[in-house]
């Protein structure tokens, strides 16, 4: 052996350090406090469905002598004939008006909601911030205090008690402006509208052979709001209409229940037709949901 290898220290492997586990952030108490938020939640927006379904199929004696989440006597097809035949069938016109208002104020409303953010994203104009200020005002005052202003506005046109005291306003949606200017920053890129100004694309083309497809999932997004937000409305219809063939079923409901105090055999009616009236907002829901999926991508650059 060498006299080198006899100098050459030994080197000792260094200790094992034990490996530390990551820490938990949280605990089992914040899970469980989590998931009973969430239960607490889904409750809140199940339950009085689950009510309805089950009060829908009682008579006007079972309602009030039964369990709430009970079945009764098999009536519910007795009282959706009931419904629909009361007073020559003005529920199904009442149902129609809300499609139609809901379906307009939806399809052209959100279209309108959609070219406005995008011109508040793509284009620059004099007062462009200002203006989307306004907007922005417009998202914060809520919907019953503007009925009055709206109402004495269209007594001075003269529009009340027409259908377009409902649809003009139905028109205008602050919030879906909003969300439509940030689809548009997010889902259309400036370097694609640039390359069609340059192939001699207008704005106009421009916008519905790029900008449109491209914020088609805010579309979606933005009209189905706007359809609940128009078939829920209650104060306006309330306010501007004086004739019950041009209600919508929100406001002909209320007029049942208040014939349900005096006369309790309304209250089957004002339950059922309560949960028909629902039925509509759910199969938009279920239809359009795959366009929410659909196109995320759409804006990215190839």
């Amino acid at each position: 052996m060498t006299t080198s290898a006899l100098s050459r220290p030994r080197t000792t492997p260094p200790p094992a350090t034990k490996r530390r586990r990551p820490a938990m952030h949280g605990g089992i108490g914040s899970t469980l406090a989590v998931n009973a938020l969430l239960v607490l939640g889904c409750a809140y927006m199940v339950l009085p469905v689950l009510w309805l379904f089950f009060a829908s199929t009682k008579n006007t004696a079972d309602l009030y002598g039964t369990a709430a989440y009970a079945f009764g006597e098999p009536a519910f097809f007795d009282n959706v004939l009931t419904v629909i035949n009361q007073d020559g069938g003005i529920f199904l016109r009442w149902m129609a008006n809300s499609m139609f208002y809901a379906a307009f104020g939806a399809i052209l409303g959100g279209l309108i909601s959609v070219m406005a953010g995008y011109a508040f994203d793509k284009f620059n104009f004099r007062g462009k911030n200002s203006f989307f200020g306004f907007v922005l005002v417009g998202v914060l005052i809520p919907n019953t205090a503007t009925v009055l202003p709206l109402y004495l506005l269209a007594s001075v046109v003269g529009i009340t008690n027409t259908i377009w005291a409902i649809l003009i306003p139905a028109l205008c949606n602050p919030f879906g402006v909003y969300l439509a200017r940030v689809y548009s920053a997010a889902y259309v890129p400036s370097e694609t509208l640039e390359a069609a100004r340059v192939d001699g694309a207008g704005p106009i083309r421009s916008f519905f052979s790029l900008g449109l497809p491209m914020m088609m999932p805010g579309y979606i997004t933005i009209a189905l709001f706007q359809f609940v937000g128009v078939w829920n409305n209650f104060m306006l219809p309330l306010v501007m209409l004086q004739d019950q063939k041009l209600l919508p079923v929100s406001v002909g409901i209320s007029l049942w229940q208040g014939y349900a105090i005096p006369q309790p055999e309304f209250a089957p009616m004002v339950i059922t037709g309560s949960l028909l009236s629902i039925i509509p907002l759910l199969v938009a829901f279920i239809l359009l949901q795959r366009f929410w999926k659909s196109g995320l991508t759409a804006g990215s650059v190839k």
